[in-house]
Parts: structure tokens; C-alpha cells; sequence
């Protein structure tokens, strides 16, 4: 696996998280991935859900970004996370209990982090439950380019349980959709507010996004994944505190990853360091 770390600053809608490297080494069997991946980023139905879906949290709502460049650090933040833990021995059951091929498990988490906010184009409320059926639609088209018919119903199963699952009222029941859930608090960067921040916007989710500077997944000691998490001030406490360590619980993954914040602005030491 490569030990270079993913070290993203301010996103600002054009500059966004390091993509997945195909040429990279690996802890997993990525050739289906390979596969799959292009035709997922080029497939014009799922572009335009990506862009259509921001229309309701951010014009309309006032929300975070949850648009293509969300959509893009998710998904890599998710395959960084999944590399990390597969590189830990941290074991997959989804693909797995499905009868599904170990190759499978990658695809599953980058549909997921892909497609997972596509019910926003119903409503911003209750959106993850909106998304089921529109992403059951999308996939009964998209995956039989790559699956048969059985192996589609079992892929598409996964893939709509993770995508549920990223919503913190349902429990996941396999690894991959704990991956899902803790790649999409991941996103927490200034860069995901701006657009909020910028039309007045001080609710404390914006201001909380503003304060954090930088996120970074690497491998880390005594637990397979370190999320290091730079504040600039301490509004960022509530990103990490509420809502990041939110979607860590009953992730099945609290054991695998380790979260440290802190704070780096020398005259706002109200909150230094946070553990999770």
C-alpha cells in the first residue's frame, strides 16, 4: 500500500481531495474497481443527480455542499479509508456475506459514496430514505454492464443498505456501509460552507466547517486508521464532537479508527485537542 497520505486544505469547489490512483498499490484486489470506476464518473444520469441534488440543500436550504465536489471527497475519502483497513486486517463482510467476490467490496463503498445523496433532489428532509428507490432505479440500468443478473440484485442490496446506513437513525450491519458513514463526515473542510458562509449564512454547521482547516487519513499506530483533523479555531468542535463522532458510533469501525483535532491557532485555546 503507498504510505503517502491524503492531505486536503480548503476546498473551493474546483480543487478537491486526492482522487484514487489506480496505478497506486493497493491493500485490495482493485481491477474490478478500475473497471467500474470510469464508467460511474462519465455516466451522465448519475452526473446530473450530483448536480441536481445541491439545488435543495444548498439554493434552496441554505446547506453545506452536497454536490459533485462533496460527492468526490466522499467517494475518496471512502476508498482511503477501505485501502487503510483492508491494509489493517480489518475484515468485510458485506460482499462477503452476499457471496460476492473480494473485488466487489471496493466497488460497493464507491457506488455508495457516489450515489448516497441522490433522495436531495426530493427533499432535503428525510433525504436518505428518498434515496433508496431513485438509487435502486439507477442501478437496476447501471449495474448489469458489469454483473449478471444475480450478482447485480446482491451488488445493488449492499450498495443501497450502505447508502441508508450513512444516515445516523440506521445502524449498518457490514463494514462497507460503516465505511460510507464515516467517509461522508469526512467532508468537513471550509471549503464545503463556503457558498452558505458567503451569502450570510452563521448557522453553526457553517461556521463550525469554517473552522476546519485540513483532514488527513493515514495508517496509524495500533489502529489501522489516524484521522488527523486541523481547527483554527474552536467552532470546529462541534464538526468533530457532534457530528463526526455521531456517525462513528455504531459505525463498526470505532475500534479501527482513532480522530485527532486540533486546534493550531495559538489565541483561541479554548479547545486545544479533542480525542476521539
Amino acid at each position: 500500500m503507498s504510505s503517502d497520505t491524503e492531505d486536503v486544505g480548503e476546498i473551493d469547489g474546483t480543487d478537491g481531495a486526492r482522487s484514487y490512483d489506480p496505478d497506486e498499490e493497493h491493500a485490495f484486489p482493485d481491477e474490478k474497481l478500475n473497471e467500474v470506476l470510469p464508467a460511474i464518473k462519465n455516466d451522465v444520469e448519475i452526473t446530473t443527480y450530483l448536480k441536481a441534488q445541491n439545488v435543495n440543500a444548498v439554493t434552496r436550504k441554505g446547506y453545506n455542499d452536497h454536490g459533485p465536489k462533496h460527492i468526490e471527497i466522499v467517494r475518496n475519502r471512502a476508498l482511503r479509508l477501505y485501502d487503510l483497513l483492508k491494509a489493517g486486517n480489518v475484515e468485510f463482510n458485506g460482499a462477503q456475506d452476499q457471496h460476492l467476490d473480494e473485488a466487489d467490496e471496493s466497488v460497493i463503498v464507491a457506488l455508495a459514496a457516489t450515489i448516497h445523496d441522490i433522495g436531495h433532489v426530493v427533499h432535503r428532509d428525510s433525504h436518505a430514505y428518498y434515496s433508496i428507490p431513485l438509487a435502486a432505479d439507477l442501478l437496476d440500468r447501471f449495474l448489469p454492464q458489469f454483473y449478471d443478473t444475480e450478482e447485480a440484485v446482491r451488488m445493488k442490496a449492499e450498495v443501497l443498505h450502505a447508502i441508508l446506513c450513512h444516515h445516523t437513525e440506521e445502524d449498518p450491519l457490514t463494514t462497507e456501509a460503516g465505511v460510507i458513514r464515516i467517509a461522508d463526515a469526512l467532508d468537513m473542510e471550509r471549503g464545503r460552507s463556503r457558498i452558505p458562509y458567503e451569502k450570510g449564512g452563521r448557522g453553526i454547521n457553517t461556521l463550525s466547517s469554517q473552522a476546519i482547516n485540513s483532514v488527513t487519513l493515514k495508517p496509524g499506530e495500533g489502529v489501522p486508521v489516524l484521522v488527523e483533523i486541523e481547527m483554527v479555531n474552536a467552532a470546529g468542535v462541534y464538526q468533530v464532537d457532534n457530528l463526526l463522532k455521531a456517525k462513528l458510533h455504531k459505525s463498526r469501525l470505532e475500534d479501527d479508527i482513532r480522530i485527532v483535532a486540533v486546534n493550531t491557532k495559538a489565541d483561541d485555546q479554548l479547545v486545544e485537542r479533542i480525542e476521539l
